[in-house]
């Protein structure tokens, strides 16, 4: 719905937002840095790999839809151990 009224190019709406400092603005600003970290978090969890950061670039496009399955599987991967499920296996074992 919002893409027939709107049109599909949140960018500009979204920077104008942002720049007119607005309370969607803010949120906008909020979701955006949201996005940037948990790729960047999911990049850096997988030591930065090729297959790691694409694996961010979806995290960053995909936002919950891709969040939530893959913190559902990196839970059941570290079997209940928060510092692998935080750190990645590899950084959780030094």
């Amino acid at each position: 719905m919002v893409g027939i009224n709107h049109g599909l190019n949140f960018f500009p709406i979204a920077i104008s937002n942002i720049t007119e400092m607005t309370w969607s603005g803010q949120f906008n600003l909020d979701f955006m840095t949201f996005l940037g970290l948990s790729g960047i978090w999911v990049a850096w969890r997988h030591q930065f790999t090729g297959a790691a950061i694409a694996l961010g670039v979806v995290a960053s496009l995909g936002g919950m839809i891709f969040l939530a399955p893959y913190l559902l599987w990196a839970s059941a991967q570290a079997g209940g151990d928060v510092k692998i499920l935080l750190l990645g296996k590899e950084r959780a074992m030094c």
